[in-house]
C-alpha cells in the first residue's frame, strides 16, 4: 500500500465492512429498504472530508464527486449528509477506537490530555452555549495540555525536548490541520458527530501509516490533496 487518499479510503472501507460494523449494535436488521448510501460509505466520506480540510459540509458535498466520486459515486444531500453524520456517531466512534488499538502506538506508556475547553460561544447561540457549557464533560477551565506517565511509581525526570516535540507536533496536527474548532456547529447535538469525525480522521491516517511502513507515522500531508 501507499500513502494517498485514495489507498487510505479503500482500506477503511475494508475494515470498516469486515471488522468494525459487524460489532454488536451495528448491523443492520429488519424491514425497510437499505439506504443508498450505506454506513461504511458515509463514514469513509466523513474521513475524506476531515483530510482534505474541507470544513464547510455545502462546499464538500458539491467537491466530493470530484474528489472521491471514483470510489464513491453515490453522494448524498446536505440536509441527508448531516442527519446521516449525527446518528452514525455511534459508529464512527467505534472505528476510531478500533483503529486506535490497532495502531502499535496506542500501546506506549505516555498518555496525552488536552483539555482546551470547548468553544461553546461558537456554537452561534446564548440557548447553545448554556446546554454546552452545563454538558458534563466539558472542560470550563483554562486551556491546558498534559503529558504524564502512566506509571505512577515512576520517579520524576525532566521534561525531555524530544517529548515536548513530539506532544506540540500531535497538538498542531489535530488542531490545525483536523480544525475541530471548526466544526460549524450551531447545536450540541451537532456538536459531538464532528469532533468524533475528526479524531477518527487522525486514528484512520496515523493507523494507516503504520500498516503501509510510513517514515513519519503522524504525518497527514499525503492525505490532504
Amino acid at each position: 500500500m501507499i500513502a494517498d487518499l485514495d489507498t487510505l479510503l479503500i482500506a477503511l472501507y475494508v475494515e470498516l465492512t469486515d471488522q468494525i460494523i459487524p460489532l454488536p449494535g451495528f448491523t443492520r436488521s429488519g424491514p425497510g429498504q437499505r439506504p443508498e448510501v450505506t454506513g461504511a460509505e458515509l463514514v469513509c466520506l466523513a474521513v475524506a472530508q476531515v483530510l482534505l480540510r474541507l470544513d464547510d459540509e455545502r462546499h464538500w458535498l458539491r467537491a466530493a464527486a470530484k474528489q472521491v466520486g471514483h470510489l464513491f459515486p453515490r453522494l448524498l444531500g446536505q440536509s441527508e449528509y448531516d442527519q446521516r453524520l449525527k446518528d452514525a456517531a455511534t459508529l464512527m466512534q467505534a472505528g476510531q477506537r478500533w483503529l486506535a488499538d490497532h495502531t502499535p502506538a496506542s500501546a506506549e506508556p505516555l498518555r496525552l490530555l488536552d483539555a482546551t475547553r470547548s468553544p461553546a460561544a461558537s456554537l452561534r447561540s446564548p440557548r447553545a452555549a448554556r446546554t454546552c457549557s452545563d454538558t458534563p464533560g466539558t472542560a470550563t477551565t483554562q486551556p491546558f495540555s498534559l503529558v504524564r506517565e502512566i506509571q505512577a511509581d515512576a520517579p520524576p525526570r525532566p521534561f525531555p525536548n524530544w517529548l515536548r516535540q513530539r506532544v506540540e507536533a500531535i497538538i498542531w496536527t489535530l488542531k490545525n490541520q483536523l480544525g475541530p474548532e471548526r466544526h460549524g456547529s450551531r447545536v450540541p447535538a451537532g456538536l459531538r458527530p464532528r469532533i468524533i469525525q475528526r479524531l477518527l480522521a487522525l486514528n484512520a491516517a496515523i493507523w494507516h501509516n503504520w500498516q503501509i511502513g510510513a517514515p513519519v507515522r503522524r504525518s497527514l500531508i499525503a492525505y490532504d490533496h
